[in-house]
């Protein structure tokens, strides 16, 4: 495809991105969730984190702590965030406007989440810089596998957000829809609680979790943990969730209210 064709696609997104992010920042709520979550509940996690005998798993607190915040940048920056924009949106009948006009569904659902998955991103970065800066761990030894796998959580929580929303009613209760995949993440992907040090069938099953890949190429890119086998399996499981999240948007995804 061209230039010429992709020229106009970009600019409908970036005013669709712009307008969003216009009333994302009018929504104090979202913002104060989005932006200040992120940042204190890694370091909030400290004292529980000095309890654990990390050494004796091959473990060191700043890349621990790097994941933990990195995992709550795609909690509540990006997923929680996006269940209540797309649910807003939906209900106040923006997307049903939308579609009337040149949009594609894709550049909709694309062009809403932009604002969110770039904050998410620009706090990952400086969560990973500051964590590399405050608690000495150093460079990353293999900076692609956390590229990646800040790319594949950040569109997976997109993704996610899109689905949820689908099932919730009202923005009010968006916080419970999206409540049992933030817990079910916080415990079991790593964030709260290292993976390695679960009993082993929970931790085996906790690798499938949605988040779980992501947050395990994140880490592994700072300490080199994974073989290449194993980092393949990892890209791979992401991208498996990413293909059914978005199937399951494109299937179940209200473009109505739901009364």
């Amino acid at each position: 495809m061209s230039s010429i064709t992709w020229a106009p696609a970009g600019r409908r997104l970036r005013a669709l991105a712009g307008a969003e992010l216009a009333l994302l920042g009018r929504n104090r709520s979202v913002v104060f969730t989005a932006l200040v979550m992120p940042l204190v509940l890694p370091f909030s996690m400290r004292p529980a984190l000095d309890q654990i005998d990390l050494k004796k798993e091959g473990l060191s607190i700043g890349p621990v702590m790097m994941t933990a915040a990195v995992g709550f940048s795609f909690l509540f920056a990006v997923y929680t965030s996006l269940v209540n924009a797309y649910t807003a949106r939906r209900e106040e009948l923006v997307l049903k406007r939308l579609r009337t006009g040149e949009l594609s569904d894709t550049e909709i659902l694309a062009g809403t989440a932009l604002p969110a998955v770039a904050l998410g991103l620009a706090q990952a970065l400086l969560l990973c810089t500051g964590c590399a800066a405050l608690l000495h761990s150093g460079a990353p030894k293999a900076p692609y596998l956390t590229l990646l796998g800040l790319a594949a959580g950040l569109v997976l929580g997109a993704a996610l957000a899109a689905l949820t929303a689908s099932f919730t009613r009202t923005t009010e209760s968006g916080q419970v829809t999206a409540l049992p995949l933030v817990f079910v993440s916080t415990i079991g992907s790593g964030i709260a609680v290292p993976a390695d040090v679960l009993p082993d069938r929970l931790a085996s099953v906790c690798d499938f979790l949605p988040f779980s890949p992501a947050l395990r190429l994140v880490r592994a890119g700072w300490t080199g943990e994974l073989s290449a086998a194993q980092a393949l399996g990892a890209t791979a499981t992401a991208l498996a969730w990413i293909v059914v999240a978005v199937f399951a948007v494109r299937r179940w995804f209200r473009w109505e209210p739901r009364r």
